[in-house]
């Protein structure tokens, strides 16, 4: 195993325990995001490019975008 693989592996490992320790629901969302983009780093490492791309779009930009518009359509409702 390369050195970038294992430094994209501990990053792997870095994130998702920083997006499960997250507790505040808008900054777990924007922590999944990013954990997003670690993941797409590491398909692109480990030669894995339709799955980065995949991930790019489903984990990156479509999944905190839903959660942050629930989050503010939530945010409305408790205002009223």
């Amino acid at each position: 195993m390369i050195p970038l693989q294992l430094v994209t592996i501990a990053l792997v490992g870095l994130g998702g325990l920083a997006v499960v320790t997250s507790r505040d629901p808008l900054r777990q969302t924007i922590v999944a995001g990013l954990y997003g983009l670690v993941l797409v780093v590491l398909f692109v490492v480990l030669q894995a490019p339709d799955v980065a791309l995949s991930e790019l779009v489903a984990s990156t930009v479509a999944f905190p975008f839903i959660v942050l518009a629930a989050l503010a359509k939530l945010r409305d409702r408790r205002r009223e």
